[in-house]
């Protein structure tokens, strides 16, 4: 099952628009011990050394991508029950996406969609993805396909 306190988000840039902000904080509170960490943009090169600097030794980088496989909410749930006990980061990009070296370094890529969005957006939307996940793994009223 997720356990949200072995899942960071490493997350370039700072969430700006308050109503962004209070839905991160609607969803952590949801994910109790779900870890955001956020890192200094300034190009992809310099950012690409501030996520492997953030990167614990024991955790499995998934790096969000467009080029990154998409799921139906049930399947990522069981993807990521299938990680069992492992640590996960999952990486955000800046602007500009990712530094090509950070995402051959991934245990995978994840698209949360074929269509393009803000990186403070795709912040929001994964936090809600990851509560989905769990509810479907709860069996929770929450996902309702």
């Amino acid at each position: 099952m997720l356990n949200p306190s072995r899942i960071r988000i490493l997350a370039v840039g700072k969430v700006r628009k308050g109503w962004l902000n209070e839905g991160v904080a609607l969803y952590l509170k949801r994910l109790p011990g779900l870890e955001i960490v956020e890192l200094r943009d300034g190009g992809m090169a310099r950012e690409a050394e501030l996520i492997r600097g953030a990167l614990r030794p024991e955790e499995r980088l998934v790096a969000l991508t467009e080029e990154g496989r998409t799921f139906p909410s049930t399947a990522f749930a069981q993807r990521l029950e299938g990680s069992g006990s492992e640590r996960l980061a999952f990486v955000i990009g800046g602007a500009d996406g990712l530094d090509p070296t950070i995402k051959a370094q991934a245990s995978w890529q994840l698209s949360l969609s074929p269509m393009t969005f803000p990186h403070e957006l795709a912040r929001l939307l994964l936090l809600e993805q990851l509560y989905r996940a769990l509810s479907i793994q709860q069996g929770g009223p929450y996902h309702r396909a």
